[in-house]
Formats: structure tokens, C-alpha cells, sequence
């Protein structure tokens, strides 16, 4: 869960990134939020992370109070939270089935956790049949999709997609996102970050637009009002 209530985000050069945001996403909800660039959005991914701190308002991810989090209890708030990113950040030199168990390594997974999860999760994406695979052997799809299940190996309760489909074509842009609906159905909250309004549309989503760092819309129509870049 996540809930965003009159949050100001003014950075240290005098840049108001955010100006009085509020929104609830429940538990189990898929929604995307979209607006131009500079409108916002990747502050409001540092803020759910941990990254930066609002300079006013209260944030709640995961139960956890942004504003009185300790730093010691950051690495089990981020531990709830799987990020997507849209240049994938793969481990060149590592094979697909590395890539992922990589993640649970660092939280010290056991190896038989690991090997159990790590082959669900990409049994979940279609890549079972490339375990042994470099990323370079992949397409720009799957490289994606490896993505998606390094954000998920550790079980989060959000999954953040930061532009996940910015680097791909319309065909596969529409199998991922079709791919986080489809994770989302099994349980797990989504939240979609984007700028790609052809994309959005095709989906009878809740839209978060915001553009100048306030919202400006909120709803399920799939509508939101600025030019594509």
C-alpha cells in the first residue's frame, strides 16, 4: 500500500519537483502514472524508495512512515519493494539464471530457496528455456523480462515499473505490460510509470497523470491530457 498525502519535494537548487501530491494506492491495485518528462514522476519513485525525503506531507509504503523510518529498517522497506528499470541494469557477465538469484543472494537466501524461486519466477516470465543465456544473447524483450523477475524473486508486496517499456517496440511493450497485469492478478500491488500514452490507453487501468509536479487527473478511464514526446 501506498499513500501520498500533500507531499512537497523541493530540491536543493531550488527546483519544486512536487507541489502538494496526494493519492492512495490500496493493496493488490495496478495503476499507472504517467506525465511528461520533468513532471515529476521519477521523484516520486526516489521518495517510495527511500532515495530522497519530502520536504513536507507524509508517505506510507508497506506500512512503513517515510518520514520516521530508521536507517537501519531501510534495507527490510526496500526488501517489499521490486523496481523495474527501463535500461534493465543486467549483469553482463552473468547468465540469466545468475542475474536473478543474484538478488536473493543479497538478502542471504538459502541456495534452495534460491533455486526454488528463482525457477518460478522465471517460469512466470516464459524464460525457462534460458537459463544458461547472456544477456546479450537475448532480445530487448526478454532482457526485460529478466528484469522483471529480478524485481520479483524476493517476493515484493510493490512492484515499481520505471519506464519498462522505453527502450522496446510497440509489440513488446504491450507483452510486458500485459506480463506486470498478469503478476499483478496473482497478488502483488503495480504501480507503472510512464510517458507512453498510446500504451496506457489500451489498458482499462486507474491513471495517475500529474503533470508541473501536481495531478492533474486521477481515474479509470485511461485519459490524460498532454502530448506524447
Amino acid at each position: 500500500m501506498i499513500q501520498l498525502t500533500d507531499v512537497f519535494k523541493v530540491y536543493a537548487n531550488g527546483t519544486k519537483a512536487l507541489k502538494g501530491i496526494s493519492f492512495l494506492l490500496e493493496k493488490g491495485e495496478f495503476a499507472f502514472l504517467v506525465g511528461p518528462s520533468g513532471s515529476g514522476k521519477s521523484t516520486i519513485i526516489k521518495l517510495l524508495t527511500g532515495e530522497v525525503a519530502p520536504t513536507d506531507g507524509k508517505i506510507i509504503v508497506n506500512g512503513y512512515d517515510m518520514e520516521r523510518i530508521k536507517m537501519r529498517k531501510m534495507p527490510y522497506l526496500r526488501r517489499t519493494i521490486g523496481v523495474i528499470f527501463q535500461d534493465f541494469r543486467l549483469i553482463d557477465k552473468k547468465s540469466v539464471y545468475e542475474n536473478v538469484a543474484f538478488a536473493m543472494r543479497v538478502v542471504g537466501a538459502s541456495n534452495k530457496e534460491i533455486r526454488s524461486r528463482v525457477t518460478y519466477v522465471l517460469e512466470l516470465v516464459g524464460l525457462e528455456n534460458k537459463l544458461k543465456a547472456k544477456p546479450h544473447e537475448l532480445s530487448g524483450g526478454e532482457q526485460q523480462r529478466v528484469a522483471v523477475a529480478r524485481a520479483l524473486v524476493n517476493d515484493p508486496a510493490l512492484l515499481i515499473a520505471d519506464e519498462p517499456t522505453g527502450n522496446l517496440d510497440p509489440a513488446r511493450s504491450l507483452e510486458i505490460i500485459m506480463l506486470l497485469q498478469k503478476i499483478n492478478e496473482l497478488g502483488t500491488t503495480v504501480l507503472v510509470v510512464t510517458h507512453a500514452k498510446p500504451l496506457v490507453d489500451r489498458f482499462s487501468k486507474r491513471v495517475i497523470a500529474i503533470d508541473g509536479g501536481r495531478i492533474i487527473s486521477d481515474g479509470m478511464d485511461g485519459y490524460y491530457n498532454y502530448e506524447v514526446e
